[in-house]
Parts: C-alpha cells; sequence; structure tokens
C-alpha cells in the first residue's frame, strides 16, 4: 500500500500522520467493511487449498460495518493527530453500504477474519509511520 493510492484507510493515515485535515465526503454515515491483508492471505490460501467441487465466487472480507465517520474518528485516535474532519460533497454513485456476505467463505473454507478493525489500523498505521519517515529522508 502506498501512501498516495487513494484508498480510504491509507488516505486517513497519510493525512493524519502529515496533521493535515482528514477529507470525509458526505457525513460520514455511509458504511465500509475492512478487511486486514493477513486475514484475506488467509482466506486465499484455502481457497487454493479446498477440493475441486468448490464452485464460486467466493465472496471474501470482513462482514462488520463501520462508518466512514468512525474510521477517520479511529485514525485520529491511534495516530495521536490534531487532524480535524472535514466533509465534502460525497460523489453521486458512492454506495451508501458495503458489506460482504461470506456465508460461502465460512461453510466451504471454515473461514472468517480474525484480525479486528483497531488492531489492523495500529499495524496500517505503524507501516505507514515507516514508509512516510523514510520517503521524508530520500
Amino acid at each position: 500500500m502506498q501512501p498516495n493510492d487513494w484508498r480510504v484507510i491509507g488516505n486517513f493515515i497519510v493525512q493524519a500522520l502529515r496533521g493535515d485535515n482528514i477529507t470525509i465526503y458526505g457525513d460520514g454515515l455511509q458504511t465500509r467493511c475492512f478487511c486486514y491483508v493477513d486475514d484475506l492471505i488467509e482466506a486465499l490460501v484455502r481457497m487454493m487449498n479446498s477440493p475441486v467441487g468448490l464452485v464460486g465466487p467466493v465472496n471474501l472480507g470482513n462482514p462488520r460495518e463501520f462508518t466512514v465517520r468512525e474510521l477517520a474518528e479511529k485514525v485520529v485516535h491511534f495516530t495521536g493527530s490534531k487532524s480535524k474532519l472535514i466533509f465534502m460533497p460525497l460523489p453521486q454513485d458512492d454506495p451508501k453500504q458495503r458489506q460482504p456476505d461470506i456465508k460461502l467463505a465460512r461453510d466451504k473454507l471454515s473461514w472468517e477474519p480474525t484480525i479486528s478493525l483497531d488492531d489492523g489500523l495500529k499495524e496500517t498505521i505503524a507501516y505507514f509511520k515507516k514508509i512516510l519517515g523514510e520517503s521524508s529522508h530520500a
């Protein structure tokens, strides 16, 4: 994950670590589900090792929903940032809710995510601190 990849978690963390305002589109009440990469890799490995008869597609992800605002508040808290939340107009095509149905993954792969959003954020913040620190010395 790169600091400028424009994904919401990376965006919020980079903004917070730089002390910039955190940009939320809309009122921040739209929900998203976040799955830490280690959980996703575990699911992919289980899929690769599954019986030949497994028919997909198989939804992978974390079905636990958080509002975008809640995510931003967690990022500010875990980074210790003084960043403020600012709200911009919501793009017209932005979905209000995203939540994967992982029933097939649970049933056929005996898989579900185990890493909490808080723990995943702490790891991701540490990662961004490292790469932002390295890029500022280059």
